[in-house]
């Protein structure tokens, strides 16, 4: 590196984030399950793929709110005179516009949150939550400029989970058939005001700041790209959702619902790293030093496939047994949650890759989402079609989307690892083949798990699955240089593992 200190300091601020999204996941995880018990055991697969579609397109139309400041607020912070507190609050302003325009779209045409089902009472303001939404986001991407992932961790793995469990919980003696709606919408103003207020502390108050209209109108429009990019990698998370939502019942996309709930667990772990890696990369290529971003691109790649592999490899043994948990009727899904548990596996490579992309190639890294939404799309229904004609049963189906989006995602990697590792002159790919043995030796673990009882599995079996795949990694695929960023030794200067010599670009 042109600067090995600062390298250095990079590094261990990632790895840094590494282990606070870790502990997040472990969070979310314990969260998530309640949440998923109570609205599949009291509320039912029925009124839980009905809320899954609203939430969707809800959701949908925040992520469009943030016109790409999730990450491109780190470049403009980055690359400003302003004070950054003013800038922060421009792209609030910023998505505080872009959300009272999908909110009055969404008001004007509330079938699009609820196709085959009849609006009832308040259902119709539920939009208004888009504001909360885009919001959070923002002001979370503003706090990770500063290396705080914590806030991150409090709102969306603390506060936003276990609010809606508990309204869940509690609004089902209420309404069921309006508790899960109105829960959201309470954990997702809870999430605000828990990202808001750390916002205030870091920043101050906008002292001395007046909007822009012309800035601000610079800012929405060099962020398209951006927004884009976001907006099809959101989407292509839940395409599959809206898919079967045109083709089954409320009841299967129900169960769909809770495999992807489950599934996504995982994902949350490279997402959360996106605010953090943003602002080291758009450092990094301000200083023209490409083969720094690609030492940081392979090393958190490595460290996000090794997770999401174990996590995935985890779930997906114990799959009927953690479907079983919310409910008898969703055990069904188990197929398709172990597709979407190899998705989130295969995606890891294009995800990081995007992280540099969006900076360096952000038109052609947009081409290749594009490709690949289109891919899944094409893919989906072809299966649900083909797999219909064929007699096979719906469960079978349902599958599909999954199986889709596996492939569409394998797809992105391969042509998104290419040309960035093309554009920087070096490898980017965080895979390592340890990371071959740790799934055996886990494979073996969990074969004896799922021989115990349902509880036991769960309990026991989980952990052991887990902790067998850490370890191998740990001893067999972690450097010494990984194991000193993640022991978090205050003696020691954590710097890059020295990579082979580079090889020529991939062509």
């Amino acid at each position: 590196m042109s600067q090995p200190a600062q390298g250095s300091e990079d590094i261990a601020a990632l790895a840094k984030g590494g282990r606070t999204n870790f502990f997040g996941f472990l969070l979310r995880l314990a969260a998530r399950l309640p949440f998923l018990f109570i609205a599949g055991r009291i509320y039912g697969a029925e009124a839980l793929g009905r809320f899954a579609y609203a939430v969707l397109v809800v959701e949908f139309a925040a992520q469009i709110a943030t016109l790409g400041l999730k990450r491109g607020l780190a470049q403009q912070l980055s690359s400003t005179d302003k004070p950054h507190v003013c800038v922060v609050w421009d792209g609030m302003l910023v998505a505080f516009l872009a959300s009272a325009v999908a909110t009055i779209i969404l008001i004007l045409f509330p079938g699009m949150m609820f196709p085959n089902s009849p609006i009832h009472g308040l259902e119709w303001l539920l939009p208004l939550v888009v504001f909360a939404v885009a919001g959070s986001d923002v002001a979370l991407a503003a706090l990770a400029y500063r290396h705080n992932v914590q806030a991150t961790v409090t709102a969306r793995a603390i506060v936003e989970p276990w609010t809606i469990s508990i309204a869940a919980f509690l609004l089902s003696f209420v309404s069921s058939r309006d508790g899960l709606i109105i829960a959201y919408v309470i954990s997702m103003v809870a999430a605000l005001v828990a990202s808001l207020w750390p916002l205030l502390n870091s920043y101050g108050r906008p002292k001395g700041w007046r909007p822009d209209p012309g800035s601000l109108w610079t800012m929405a429009r060099r962020n398209t790209p951006l927004a884009a990019a976001d907006a099809i990698e959101w989407g292509s998370r839940r395409l599959d959702i809206a898919i079967l939502g045109l083709f089954f019942s409320p009841a299967i996309v129900g169960v769909y619902y809770v495999a992807q709930q489950v599934a996504s667990l995982p994902q949350k772990l490279k997402t959360s790293f996106d605010p953090i890696l943003g602002p080291v990369i758009t450092q990094k290529l301000g200083e023209n030093d490409r083969k720094a971003v690609a030492k940081q691109v392979r090393q958190v790649g490595f460290w996000i496939i090794a997770a999401q592999a174990g996590i995935g490899l985890t779930l997906g043994i114990t799959g009927e047994a953690v479907m079983g948990l919310v409910g008898p009727r969703f055990v069904g899904g188990t197929g398709a949650l172990a597709f979407l548990l190899a998705a989130e596996v295969v995606a890891a490579t294009a995800a990081v890759s995007e992280s540099a992309l969006v900076y360096v190639a952000r038109h052609r890294n947009l081409m290749i989402s594009l490709l690949m939404i289109a891919v899944q799309a094409a893919l989906s229904v072809a299966l649900i079609l083909g797999m219909r004609a064929w007699g096979w049963p719906i469960g079978f189906q349902a599958a599909g989307p999954a199986i889709a989006l596996m492939l569409a995602l394998a797809l992105a990697s391969v042509l998104k690892a290419r040309l960035l590792s093309n554009l920087l002159g070096a490898p980017v790919s965080g895979w390592r083949w340890p990371l071959v043995w740790a799934a055996a030796a886990a494979s073996v673990v969990g074969y004896g798990a799922v021989l115990l009882p349902e509880w036991m599995e769960l309990a026991i079996g989980i952990p052991l699955i887990l902790g067998t795949f850490g370890f191998v990694v740990w001893k067999r695929g972690f450097t010494h240089e990984d194991r000193v960023l993640f022991r978090m030794k205050k003696d020691e200067d954590p710097t890059l593992p020295t990579p082979p010599e580079a090889a020529p670009p991939d062509r």
